[in-house]
C-alpha cells in the first residue's frame, strides 16, 4: 500500500510540474509575441529609421525665409548664405577631445559649445549640432587646416537672414534658434530643436508664412558613418514673399531725421484712407543682423542691460502722458456732447480757479479771449480746463476710446501694450474710490492718469484726418505663395465716428493754425501742403521741487515732446498722411516737427517724381536764427 501511495504521489507531482512548465512556456511565448508586436508594429517607424540610418542618412536642408518688400517693390529684408560649423556625434569616438580641439582651433568659449550640445543631446546622434552659426574666414581657414584633428566636425552652407542697413529693426524684428519653451507652443508644432524662427516684429508675427518648408538630403553611408554617395535631394521650399505697406524711403527719412536731430523716440505714420502703416520707427534700436548670425552672449547681455532699452519697441510698447495732444480729444468730446459750440469763448488771464484750486496756463500773461479754434492753435490751458470742468470724465473716456486711445491698436505685431484714458469705473476697480471732478481738470490737458502709446496717437490723428474712420493699422499689403501676389483684405473701420460737420471744421481749422498760424508747429510747415498738427509735452517729473532737487539739466528728467500731424488739410482733398513723432527727452514738442516735415516732403516728392529731399544742413553760427520759444505744453 505504501508503495502504491508513493507512486501515486510521484505521478501527481510530475503532473503538477508538467502543468507549471506548460504555463511557463505559454507565458514565454506570449511575452515573445508581445515583443514581436512592439518591434514590428508599435515601434516599426523607430526601428525602421535606425535600420535605414545604418546605410541611408537624412540630412536637413534649411529653407530660405520669404523676402520682405516695401509697398513699391524694394527689398527690405533678404537672405544670404553663411557657413556653419557643426558636430556629428555619431562620427566621434571621444567627444570631449573633439570639443577641446575645436575650442582651441576656432577660439571659442568652451562652455557655450558644451551648452549647445547639451540642449540637443536627446536628438539622434547622426544629426549635426550647430556650434558656429556664421563662421568667419579666419575660423574656416583654421578648421580646414586642422581637419584631421576634428573628426565629426562638418561645415554647412545655409541661408541666413540679411537686413540691409539695419533699417526698421523693431518693425522687421529678428530671427533666432527656437527655444525649448517655444517648442511647446501650438504655433511651433512640428518644429525641432535647431529650427530658426521669428523672435520679434514682422518676422515673429508672420513666421508661418515666412519660414517655408525645409528639404532633405539623402546620403549613403558605410558601417562607420562615412558618407559614400548622395542618394538624392528633396529641395527646400522658400517661404512666402511679403509686400509690406511700408514706404522704405519714408521709413529711412524718419530714422535719418531722428538721428540728425539727436533724439531717441518713436514715430508711426499711417495712410488715413486705408490704415496702412507707411513708417514705424523706434530708437535706439539694435542690429538684427547680429541675431541672424547667432548673437553672442556678451552682445545679448549688453543689449538687455542697456539703460536706454534698445530692445523695447517704443512705438507699440511704451506708454506716455499725451500732454496737449490730448486736447484734441477734449475738444471733440465737448463739441460732440453738445456742451459747447466752436464759437464758445473763454477769457484766459494766465490762470483760473477750479474747485478751490488755482490752475496756471503755460502763458503767464494769458491768451485773452479765445474761441475753440484759437484755443487749439495756441494750446490755451485755461480754455481746456474750462471744458474739463464742464465735461464728465466718462464723456472724455468715451471719445478718447472712439478715437483709438486707451485701447490696443490691434496692429499685426507682437507684444503691443495698452494705454489708459481714465473713467469712473476704472478708478473704482483700480483704487476702490470714486472719481472727483477736480481730477478731470488735469486730465483735460493730457496730464493726470492719462497714458497713451505712440501708435494710438497716430490712429487718433488718422481718424480726425479722414473724418471718423478708425482703422486697425495694417502692415502687409500682399502675399506671394508661389502663384503670384495676392492682396490681403482691406482694413475695415473698427467703429466709424460720426462727427458733426462743425466739429470736424473746428478741429481741422485749429490744427491747421497750429502749423500755419501763431501756434508752435511752424517747423512742420510745408508751403502748398496745408499741414495740420499739434504739439505737446509729456512730463517726466511733475513735482517742481523734485525737478529742482535732481537738477533740471539732467537729460533723463527732461520732458518728452510730441508732434501729431496730417496732410494735406484742405477741403475736398483727402489727407494722405497722418502720424506722430515722439521725441524722447526733447523738452518741447515743436522739436519733433522737422522730422515729420522731412517725412512728408519725402513722400510727396516721391509721389510727384521729384528728387528726394536731403536733411537740411545746420546754418552757420553767425546766421543761425534765434531758437523758437515754446508757447504750449
Amino acid at each position: 500500500m505504501i508503495t502504491t501511495s508513493n507512486q501515486y504521489d510521484n505521478r501527481r507531482n510530475v503532473g503538477v510540474r508538467l502543468s507549471v512548465l506548460q504555463y511557463l512556456v505559454a507565458v514565454c511565448f506570449f511575452a515573445l509575441a508581445v515583443s514581436f508586436w512592439i518591434f514590428q508594429v508599435a515601434e516599426h517607424g523607430k526601428f525602421r529609421e535606425m535600420a535605414d540610418n545604418n546605410h541611408l542618412r537624412t540630412l536637413p536642408l534649411r529653407a530660405p525665409r520669404g523676402v520682405l518688400y516695401d509697398r513699391d517693390g524694394k527689398v527690405l529684408v533678404e537672405n544670404r548664405y553663411s557657413t556653419k560649423i557643426a558636430i556629428v556625434r555619431e562620427q566621434i569616438q571621444n567627444l570631449d577631445e573633439t570639443i577641446r580641439a575645436l575650442v582651441r582651433i576656432a577660439r571659442l568659449d568652451e562652455q557655450q559649445v558644451r551648452d549647445a550640445i547639451e540642449r540637443r543631446r536627446r536628438e539622434p546622434s547622426y544629426r549635426p549640432i550647430e556650434i558656429i552659426e556664421d563662421a568667419t574666414d579666419d575660423q574656416l581657414a583654421r578648421i580646414h587646416a586642422r581637419m584631421l584633428e576634428l573628426p565629426g566636425v562638418v561645415r554647412q552652407d545655409v541661408p541666413t537672414r540679411r537686413y540691409p542697413d539695419a533699417l526698421g529693426a523693431h518693425l522687421f524684428g529678428y530671427v533666432g534658434e527656437i527655444t525649448d519653451a517655444q517648442l511647446d507652443r501650438p504655433e511651433f508644432t512640428g518644429l525641432q530643436s535647431g529650427a530658426v524662427v521669428g523672435q520679434a516684429g514682422v518676422e515673429q508675427a508672420y513666421n508661418r508664412d515666412l519660414m517655408g518648408r525645409d528639404g532633405n538630403r539623402y546620403v549613403v553611408v558605410n558601417s562607420v558613418g562615412r558618407e559614400i554617395r548622395n542618394a538624392g535631394d528633396e529641395p527646400p521650399v522658400e517661404g512666402r514673399r511679403l509686400q509690406l505697406t511700408i514706404d522704405g524711403d519714408v521709413q529711412r527719412a524718419v530714422e535719418e531725421g531722428f538721428r540728425a536731430s539727436g533724439f531717441n523716440g518713436a514715430a508711426v505714420i499711417l495712410d488715413p484712407r486705408t490704415g496702412e502703416v507707411l513708417s514705424l520707427v523706434s530708437l535706439p534700436a539694435y542690429d538684427p543682423n547680429q541675431f541672424a548670425a547667432g548673437i553672442d552672449r556678451a552682445t545679448w547681455t549688453s543689449l538687455n542691460s542697456d539703460k536706454l532699452h534698445p530692445m523695447q519697441n517704443r512705438a507699440i510698447q511704451g506708454t506716455y502722458s499725451p500732454g496737449s495732444t490730448f486736447k484734441i480729444v477734449v475738444a471733440t468730446a465737448a463739441l460732440e456732447e453738445g456742451i459747447v459750440t466752436p464759437n464758445f469763448k473763454v477769457n484766459c488771464a494766465g490762470g483760473a480757479n477750479f474747485y478751490g484750486r488755482y490752475f496756471l496756463c503755460h502763458k503767464k500773461e494769458g491768451h485773452g479771449v479765445v474761441d475753440m479754434r484759437h484755443a487749439i492753435e495756441q494750446s490755451c490751458n485755461v480754455y481746456f480746463y474750462t471744458l474739463g470742468s464742464m465735461l464728465k470724465i466718462d464723456q472724455i473716456h468715451k471719445w478718447g476710446t472712439l478715437l483709438g486711445l486707451g485701447v490696443k491698436a490691434g496692429i499685426d505685431l507682437p507684444n503691443e501694450q495698452q494705454g489708459l484714458v481714465p473713467s469712473t469705473e476704472w478708478k473704482q476697480r483700480r483704487f476702490n474710490e470714486k472719481w472727483y471732478p477736480g481730477e478731470t481738470i488735469s486730465v483735460s490737458i493730457g496730464q493726470g492718469q492719462n497714458s497713451v502709446t505712440v501708435i494710438s496717437l497716430a490712429m487718433m490723428m488718422a481718424t480726425v484726418a479722414n473724418g471718423g474712420s478708425l482703422f486697425t493699422p495694417k502692415l502687409v499689403k500682399s502675399i506671394d505663395d508661389g502663384s503670384g501676389w495676392k492682396p490681403t483684405p482691406p482694413a475695415e473701420p473698427k467703429s466709424p465716428v460720426r462727427f458733426r460737420r462743425d466739429t470736424l471744421a473746428a478741429l481741422h481749422e485749429g490744427l491747421w493754425l497750429v502749423v500755419n498760424g501763431a501756434g508752435t508747429g511752424g517747423r512742420g510747415r510745408i508751403v502748398g501742403r496745408d499741414v495740420a498738427g499739434k504739439t505737446g509735452t509729456a512730463q517726466v517729473i511733475s513735482l517742481q521741487g523734485a525737478r529742482a532737487a535732481k537738477g533740471r539739466t539732467d537729460k533723463d528728467l527732461r520732458d518728452h515732446g510730441w508732434f501729431v500731424f496730417f496732410a494735406p488739410s484742405r477741403p475736398g482733398q483727402p489727407p494722405e498722411m497722418a502720424g506722430v513723432i515722439f521725441a524722447e527727452h526733447a523738452e518741447h514738442g515743436y522739436l519733433g516737427a522737422p522730422i515729420a516735415k522731412f517725412a512728408m516732403e519725402t513722400y510727396f516728392a516721391k509721389k510727384e517724381g521729384k528728387p528726394l529731399p536731403e536733411w537740411p544742413k545746420p546754418a552757420p553760427p553767425a546766421t543761425r536764427p534765434v531758437a523758437e520759444v515754446a508757447t504750449t505744453r
